[in-house]
């Protein structure tokens, strides 16, 4: 088993590279496969939820290579077959499978989506959206069988913003007859990101990023090239993580409208935040600020982030709260950043943060993947030698975590024990 070790107490400074969003590339890989041409995307990063889903279009007999962050996918002899079990079970986003399968196939049969453990999160608005296309869904043995023998645009109205199920009836509609329209849609850039690749590949779709989005279905569609966008979530995580070490970083290679929420904050708490171009410098202050949270969807504060910044919260002046909307079981990481002496109390959707605590290093564990950052900041500032396992958790959406950070100063290296 892997362990990650930090030495805290670094000051983090110099230049940090963002590699291509996660969010955005496990729907782009399976939106690959509604088309029957070679679809090549680059900017992936180099995470293993990529290298998870191009073994998974391999054994329904796609030709998938990857060669550093730039992934070739060719699904000409894609098979519709059942995936109950495997690797699917080791993806939330393997539930894109479902609208990319019933897209290209009309049919679908796959296990229930693994992932990190954040709580109930259902699925029952991917589920009314293929209904309201026209398919059949029957539940057996743990697994979804959706079939439909002609998909037929419709009005679909999302009882709550979802974006996956935004992603998944697109897919679903990109090929479906006539014309279809998601209201309440959610809005987050990784939509927009899909809803381009979709368009490249010939597909019809407007209003992606706004709570509308209408889809008009083409009867096949090509191959292309697509750039994925800048990961948010990796960008906002290093921002946070200069300001946790009274740092001076330059994250680049972002997109700043898509950190607006956390610059807010971040400014809120007295974190000097500058904006330049495709890049945003983050210098720390002695004295932050206590400022409540609560995420949303975008764009408002994401769910992504608020695990990093309560370990931030840690030490600024006063009372912070901070309430997750999205999920209900996402404050794991509490107890560990107690037991290296923070004071985080947690009472339903909230975590009430007691700041200026000094945080001393011990062995914690990462229970998913936001949590595993949030230790690392949390290593990062504590006084002593931090042990983190479940490291895998981090490996899902942090490319190359060891060799950016220790880029910016920081002391942090693996063991296997």
């Amino acid at each position: 088993m892997e362990k990650l070790f930090i030495k805290g107490g670094q000051r983090l400074h110099g230049n940090i590279q963002v590699s291509g969003a996660k969010n955005s590339a496990v729907a782009l890989i399976p939106a690959s496969i509604l088309s029957e041409s070679e679809i090549i995307l680059d900017n992936l990063p180099e995470i293993s939820d990529v290298h998870i889903y191009g073994e998974i279009l391999k054994e329904l007999g796609a030709s998938v290579t990857l060669e550093g962050e730039t992934m070739r996918i060719d699904s000409s002899n894609l098979r519709p077959q059942a995936m109950p079990n495997g690797k699917v079970k080791y993806l939330r986003a393997s539930y894109y499978l479902m609208g990319a399968m019933l897209g290209r196939f009309g049919k679908a049969t796959i296990g229930m989506p693994g992932g990190c453990n954040l709580g109930p999160r259902p699925i029952d608005q991917h589920i009314k959206g293929f209904e309201a296309l026209g398919a059949v869904i029957t539940h057996e043995q743990g697994s979804l069988h959706i079939q439909a023998k002609q998909l037929t645009g419709t009005r679909i109205y999302l009882d709550v913003v979802s974006v996956g199920a935004t992603i998944n009836i697109m897919l679903a509609a990109a090929r479906a007859k006539g014309k279809t329209i998601i209201e309440n849609a959610a809005k987050e850039p990784e939509i927009i990101d899909v809803a381009t690749l979709l368009n490249s590949m010939g597909a019809n779709i407007k209003g992606a990023g706004t709570d509308v989005i209408r889809i008009r279905g083409v009867n096949k569609l090509h191959g292309c090239r697509h750039s994925i966008i800048p990961d948010r979530i990796e960008a906002g995580t290093y921002m946070i993580a200069a300001a946790a070490t009274g740092g001076d970083v330059r994250v680049e290679n972002v997109i700043p409208r898509h950190l607006e929420s956390l610059t807010a904050k971040l400014r809120e708490m007295n974190v000097e935040v500058e904006e330049i171009d495709d890049a945003i410098r983050v210098t720390g202050n002695k004295d932050y600020h206590s400022v409540d949270i609560k995420t949303l969807p975008y764009p408002g504060f994401p769910t992504d982030l608020q695990q990093p910044m309560t370990a931030l919260l840690t030490l600024a002046q006063g009372t912070s709260i901070v309430t997750d909307n999205i999920y209900q079981s996402r404050f794991r990481h509490a107890d560990h950043l107690n037991n290296m002496g923070a004071s985080v109390k947690v009472e339903g959707r909230s975590a009430v943060i007691e700041g200026r605590r000094d945080l001393h290093a011990t062995k914690v564990t990462a229970t998913d993947l936001r949590a595993g950052a949030a230790l690392v900041i949390a290593g990062l500032m504590a006084d002593g030698i931090t042990e983190i396992s479940g490291v895998y958790h981090i490996d899902r959406g942090y490319a190359r975590l060891e060799e950016k950070l220790k880029g910016l100063n920081a002391q942090m290296w693996r063991e296997s024990r």
